[in-house]
């Protein structure tokens, strides 16, 4: 039977073709020169981290190696060192060009504020295709997990029974040499010996960090990861806990597309206001509505959005069963506030007064409604289990725009339906289509922001060449002719994308057409 043959390796060809025509014109990697070649690295602000000595590698090449990489799911230096020596794509994009494990590294390490202004550079091109409706946001966050084990995670707890267990140990130790006044045998003194010494060196360690625990529970933390300091022990799902961070997103609901995100240690609690604040500035408008679930409902929050004047829908969360009366009928949400005599009045109709003291909760103040009518009421018991006799009322200085937040949630049932499918669509796509659902680096949340940045980055390209075919190049162009500002740097990009095809005469000239009116409308503008 015959088969398909293959060159022999030997043969000399007389018409050598050259590595540009290797790359298929359709290739994604000739997307991701053409993008990066439009960035202003000045302006981007990269540190290259070299200041003398041999010439560095410019910040372009390795952009491009790391965006080339995390797109074909590969984030390790060593990993990319590797392809820069055997993946043609890669020896195309670099031009030969082979970068060693440590500068790739550093390189991803020392630049998590330029990573992120090249995620803004992706949005900025999904906006000028059209692909950002920025009417409706919806925000939320997945937990990813660090460099850190929960073995290497301590808070004060942990401490407490670890050096528990060693006083206890060295307790039995001390007690089998008094009890056999020294006449151990010489393997058993000397085994006795290194255990002791173990456990000592161990509660040295333990103390340490103890000491540390006490000193940063005045600035609110609380807990201590020695892998990767940053990293915190948090609840990923139904009581599975994990050493992780927290990725806060903001994805635009017309074609799912992230518009910001940022990497923090902390629960959602405290996210929304400031989440609602950067997307006001991406966008530049606050006349879009924001939607998140439960975790969001935080009355501080909702004061910052109405002081953006941003309207939100967040998901309100049951009353625990603490908080409710015995019966629901006389919960405090159907105690009727009084706007112009400051009072409330209850079910049965009483009224309720406040003295105006102004309490202090943890981070809010709020007053305190009462009435002595409670005392001798047939229905107190249904009504309160206070064993004051009477039922109060707090009212917290954030009650209008909760409310306010209330009506909004009435009012867009429908649309608060669609959060799930808006925002957890980047999470599924990077979590469980890529597998990047822990962090690569270690040694603190700037190293770990760089690594999501590139994770973002990667996703928004690729969900804007699955929106605009790359087909479409003529389009693309114009639309990276835009961000860039130089005569020059458009013609060579435009060389760099379009020299390999082989296309007709009419095509060349009507992207001359094309090239001319976009710089000669640059032109124009800046006068």
């Amino acid at each position: 039977m015959e088969y398909i043959k293959g060159n022999p390796r030997e043969q000399i060809t007389l018409y050598p073709s050259s590595l540009d025509e290797i790359i298929d014109t359709n290739n994604t990697v000739r997307f991701i020169d053409g993008f990066v070649n439009t960035l202003n690295f000045e302006e981007l602000g990269f540190d290259i981290g070299k200041k003398d000595g041999r010439n560095a590698y410019s910040p372009a090449d390795l952009i491009k190696l790391y965006i080339y990489g995390y797109m074909n799911r590969i984030r390790s230096s060593r990993t990319l060192e590797t392809e820069c020596h055997r993946n043609i794509e890669v020896i195309w994009l670099l031009k030969n060009l082979k970068p060693d494990h440590n500068t790739i590294a550093r390189f991803r390490k020392n630049n998590p504020k330029a990573i992120k202004r090249v995620f803004h550079q992706t949005v900025k091109l999904a906006q000028h295709f059209n692909l950002i409706g920025g009417l409706l946001i919806a925000g939320d966050s997945t937990k990813l997990r660090a460099q850190n084990s929960k073995k290497n995670n301590f808070n004060e707890l942990k401490i407490e029974r670890h050096l528990e267990y060693i006083d206890n140990k060295l307790a039995e130790f001390e007690k089998e040499v008094n009890q056999t006044d020294g006449k151990l045998s010489d393997e058993r003194a000397a085994e006795i010996e290194v255990n002791v010494s173990k456990h000592k060196k161990f509660k040295a360690k333990y103390k340490t960090i103890e000491k540390q625990l006490k000193e940063g529970k005045k600035k609110g933390i609380k807990q201590i990861s020695t892998s990767d300091p940053d990293s915190r022990h948090q609840v990923i799902r139904n009581g599975i806990t994990e050493v992780s961070y927290s990725l806060q997103t903001t994805v635009d609901e017309k074609n799912n597309i992230p518009i910001d995100y940022k990497l923090t240690n902390n629960n959602d609690v405290k996210a929304m206001g400031m989440m609602l604040r950067r997307a006001k500035t991406i966008l530049r408008s606050n006349q879009f509505i924001g939607i998140y679930d439960k975790g969001y409902h935080t009355g501080s929050e909702f004061s910052i959005a109405n002081s953006l004047k941003i309207k939100t829908v967040v998901a309100i969360p049951s009353i625990g069963r603490p908080s409710q009366a015995p019966n629901p009928k006389y919960n405090s949400e159907h105690f009727i506030y009084n706007k112009e005599n400051d009072t409330y009045t209850c079910p049965e109709s009483q009224t309720l007064t406040t003295t105006g003291t102004q309490h202090k909760a943890h981070n809010y103040l709020f007053k305190q409604y009462r009435t002595s009518a409670c005392l001798t009421c047939p229905v107190r018991e249904q009504c309160t289990r206070a064993k004051t006799r009477k039922k109060i009322i707090q009212r917290s200085e954030h009650t209008e725009v909760i409310a306010l937040n209330a009506k909004n949630v009435a009012e867009n049932e429908k649309l608060y339906k669609k959060r799930q499918a808006i925002v957890e669509h980047p999470f599924g796509t990077i979590k469980r289509q890529w597998g990047f659902d822990h962090i690569m680096t270690k040694k603190g949340i700037k190293r770990a922001s760089a690594d999501v940045g590139l994770i973002m980055i990667v996703y928004n390209l690729k969900r804007i060449l699955n929106l605009v075919k790359l087909q479409e190049l003529t389009q693309l162009v114009e639309a990276l002719i835009q961000l860039i500002s130089n005569k020059t740097r458009a013609i060579k990009l435009i060389l760099t994308i379009f020299n390999p095809l082989k296309v007709k005469k009419r095509f060349l000239l009507h992207l001359q057409i094309t090239i001319q009116k976009s710089i000669f409308t640059k032109q124009l503008g800046s006068f």
